[in-house]
Formats: C-alpha cells, sequence, structure tokens
C-alpha cells in the first residue's frame, strides 16, 4: 500500500480494509457464527474486507480511472462508517457479557488461543499474497515514479492498482481473522526495513515480513512477561511503540517538505 499511495504513512486501515475486517469479524462473534466453527470468523473477516475494499473502490473510480487521493478520501470516510458500526454491535451486544468480552479482546488484538489450526486456515492467504506482491515488485518500484511515468514505461497502472489493493484485502483479511485489530505494524515495519535495505521492493518485501513477525512476536513475549500474572492485550504494545514512531514520520515529512 506503500507503494500505491506513494505515502510512508499508509496502510490498510486508510482504505477501511482494516475496519472492513474487524466489522466482518464482530458480525460473526454478534451472530454467534465464530462459536460454531473455526472456519465462521475468517470467513467474515475476509467477506468484510472485500466488501469495504469493492465500495471504496467503486465510489473512488470515474471513467475508468481511480485518482489516488479520491481512493484515500473514500477510504478514510468508508473505515470512519464503517468503525461506528462496529462499535453500535459492540455496544448492543453488552447484553450478553461472554459475546461482549470476547469481541472487545478480540478487538485489542492479542495470539493468545490461537492454535496450528489457526495458522493452516490462514496460511494459503498468506501465502497466495505473498506470492502475488512478489509478482508485481517491478511495478511497485515503477509506481514510485508517479502513474504517468510508470505508464509511459509500461504499466497497466489501474490493473495492477487493482490486483495490488484486492491482494491487500486478502493479506488484511487473513492477519485480522487471526490475531485480531493490531495496529502500526504495517506502518512502522516498512519504514524501518526501507531506511536499512532501500526502496526496492524486491528485498523490501521478503524482508518486511520476516521483521513484522519477529516484531509481533517480541511484543507479545513483552505482553506476557510485563505485568504478570495478567496480560496486556498485544495491539496496546504495538501502539506503544508504533504510535510515537508514526509522530517521528509525520514530522519528518512535515520537514521534508518545508513546515516545521
Amino acid at each position: 500500500l506503500q507503494g500505491i499511495f506513494r505515502n510512508p504513512l499508509a496502510e490498510p486501515s486508510v482504505i477501511g480494509v482494516s475496519q472492513g475486517a474487524a466489522l466482518g469479524a464482530v458480525i460473526s462473534f454478534v451472530t454467534d457464527l465464530a462459536m460454531r466453527s473455526a472456519l465462521w470468523l475468517p470467513l467474515c473477516a475476509f467477506v468484510g474486507a472485500f466488501v469495504a475494499l469493492f465500495t471504496v473502490y467503486s465510489i473512488a473510480s470515474r471513467g475508468g480511472r481511480t485518482p489516488i487521493a479520491t481512493l484515500l478520501l473514500a477510504g478514510i470516510a468508508l473505515g470512519a462508517l464503517i468503525s461506528a458500526v462496529s462499535s453500535l454491535l459492540i455496544s448492543l451486544s453488552f447484553v450478553n457479557w461472554q459475546v461482549a468480552a470476547e469481541i472487545v479482546f478480540w478487538m485489542m488484538g492479542g495470539l493468545d488461543s490461537r492454535t496450528w489450526t489457526h495458522v493452516w486456515i490462514s496460511l494459503p492467504f498468506l501465502t497466495l499474497g505473498l506470492l502475488v506482491s512478489l509478482w508485481h515488485t517491478r511495478d511497485l518500484d515503477l509506481l514510485l515514479l508517479g502513474e504517468e511515468t510508470s505508464a509511459s514505461l509500461g504499466v497497466e497502472v489501474e490493473t495492477v492498482k487493482r490486483t495490488l489493493l484486492t491482494t491487500a484485502a486478502l493479506l488484511t483479511g487473513a492477519a485480522v481473522a487471526v490475531s485480531g485489530v493490531i495496529g502500526f505494524v504495517g506502518l512502522v515495519v516498512p519504514h524501518m526495513i526501507r531506511l536499512l535495505l532501500g526502496p526496492s521492493h524486491r528485498t523490501l518485501l521478503p524482508a518486511s515480513v520476516l521483521t513484522g513477525a519477529l516484531f509481533l512476536i517480541v511484543c507479545d513475549l513483552l505482553a506476557r512477561t510485563v505485568h504478570p500474572p495478567t496480560e496486556i492485550r498485544l495491539g496496546i504494545v504495538t501502539a506503544a511503540f508504533g504510535a510515537p514512531f508514526f509522530l517521528y514520520l509525520l514530522r519528518r515529512r512535515r520537514k521534508e517538505i518545508g513546515y516545521l
């Protein structure tokens, strides 16, 4: 997403995909589908992510083209609306404290109670998404030059954008279905790798996958050990690291364009 939008601050939430996956998961809890089978939660998360992406893309598309700025604005607006619907469902679910607690803890993100079954369910989607992303590394590198320049160099810009945005929805749905909503990992890790290894997506993508997994394991270890016997939710720990880094990126970007 950072390559598509040519912006190091981009992540799945800016196009509403994370919120869509979360809403799908919340619906699975509220309707009791998540309790019936381990397959319903990831399925609902996938459906939510793709419905959100399709809606955003439909709103932003005009005349066969999808301007990046319009896509961002539509994603932010739809993401806010989806978050409001999720909050409403969570509020209504408090008549059943067990369901409400499950939703709230899941929304905070975590790897507790996860088994190999969850890994095998998400692995095919994660593998497919990674392979598609690696196939388009050259296109992502050229998109950094701008849409007009990349088109003149042979990139089918709109096709590539649709493919990669769909891939982003696939990866987000798989991740959210297993771990819940864990923020800032997709923002912090790629930017750190870009600073260390450069902007080439051929090395950036696989390095980000491995480093992101390591970062998540370290944060999970901290969440389990920093305040025993209580376990802090994983999303809280990643936010504690990610939010200051986000502010650093924001300040650095403002300086680059000439603002203090």
